[in-house]
């Protein structure tokens, strides 16, 4: 008994640690240099799967993330068009406990887009409810296209 006594300390300060480092940074960190076309290309291959896995006019996606960048504005127009309900991310009500917009039924749906350095290639990882979805691009000539097929997690 005395030595889980000694270790409370010890596991309170993990358990604290471990809430510091579930921040994760979301959104498009690609930069200037991105080609110009690469923003509408890439949000009309992820509807293209989302309406695989998630039917329009029944589907609900909540944003977790703000869009203010070219791809998040180009991906949130482009899912209203083909029929998604869309949630949009709102600092304020997020913080709000009271709120029942945070916990709303739709799915929580954020994305990471960047570019490993020295490279032509671009990763796009959706974060979808619990799951994941992730795909690799190649720039060339201008123009971007899928390095492989996507990836699912669940």
């Amino acid at each position: 008994m005395r030595k889980l006594m000694g270790l409370a300390p010890l596991l309170f300060l993990l358990a604290g640690l471990s809430g510091c480092a579930s921040i994760e940074p979301y959104g498009n960190f690609l930069g200037a240099n991105a080609p110009a076309t690469l923003n509408e290309t890439l949000a009309a291959d992820t509807v293209k799967q989302l309406m695989v896995l998630y039917p329009p006019a029944s589907t609900r996606f909540d944003l977790g993330q703000p869009t203010p960048d070219a791809y998040g504005s180009a991906l949130v127009e482009s899912l209203r068009i083909k029929g998604y309900a869309i949630l949009e991310f709102e600092p304020d009500e997020a913080a709000s406990a009271d709120n029942p917009n945070t916990a709303g039924p739709g799915l929580n749906l954020r994305y990471v887009l960047d570019a490993p350095a020295s490279t032509n290639l671009y990763r796009l990882t959706l974060m979808v409810g619990s799951q994941s979805l992730s795909r690799a691009y190649v720039a060339q000539n201008d123009s971007v296209a899928p390095a492989g097929a996507w990836v699912r997690k669940e």
